[in-house]
């Protein structure tokens, strides 16, 4: 009984506050987001709906590493500082 009690409290995230009158559960759902011209889909994100209206909510931290995912820059190398000699004051011999 304490387990189905401890699920229950995983899935359960409070009143919804759009209508007041629902539950948020979460839930994996297939999330859409445009990039650039492109319509990207990513199943299985985390998201908070509600039992009564429907009305969603995106897990922050989800969204932030997709955006980190989708960035143009990702996946690419970081430039390297190359190293520049000390300009000598004078010349050597």
């Amino acid at each position: 009984m304490a387990n189905e009690e401890m699920k229950d409290q995983e899935t359960l995230r409070g009143l919804c506050p759009e209508c007041q009158a629902g539950i948020l559960h979460t839930r994996y759902i297939t999330y859409f987001t445009w990039l650039n011209d492109e319509l990207i889909t990513v199943p299985n994100f985390p998201a908070l709906i509600c039992d009564v209206c429907g009305k969603r909510e995106y897990d922050p931290r989800a969204i932030k590493w997709l955006n980190m995912l989708l960035k143009p820059e990702a996946g690419r190398r970081l430039p390297r500082n190359k190293s520049i000699p000390p300009k000598a004051d004078h010349l050597q011999p």
